[in-house]
């Protein structure tokens, strides 16, 4: 059964930094797509960006581009979200999913189209 569980979440001030983990269990890492989501609550949950497991290449929401960064160990079967110059709209509950499907394409950040997620993790910006 694959399982995610992230962690790393917690409480920042604006203009300041985080990197969130996501450690993936019970599956082959090979030719997976890893997204990062968050949600704040009474929100629709939104797409922060993707890698592929198998080249690690990114996709990023515009939101979020050129502040997140999105990598991957595959011999850790790890996924990390590195955060930087956080604003108090990036406050919500970050959660990783994760799909195995031929072809599909990193910049697909439908929730539904992801098959496991992990828990969440809570991030808080203060201003």
């Amino acid at each position: 059964e694959a399982q995610l569980v992230e962690s790393g979440g917690g409480l920042v001030q604006a203009g300041g930094s985080l990197r969130l983990s996501c450690a993936a269990s019970g599956f082959f890492f090979d030719d997976w797509a890893i997204g990062w989501f968050r949600q704040v609550p009474g929100k629709e949950r939104e797409g922060v960006g993707c890698i592929s497991s198998s080249d690690h290449s990114t996709y990023y929401a515009d939101s979020v581009k050129g502040r997140f960064t999105i990598s991957l160990d595959n011999a850790k079967k790890t996924v990390y979200l590195q955060m930087n110059s956080l604003k108090p709209e990036d406050t919500a509950v970050y959660s990783c999913a994760a799909v195995y499907r031929p072809h599909f394409s990193i910049s697909n950040l439908g929730q539904y189209d992801y098959d496991y997620w992990g828990q969440g993790t809570q991030v808080t910006v203060s201003s």
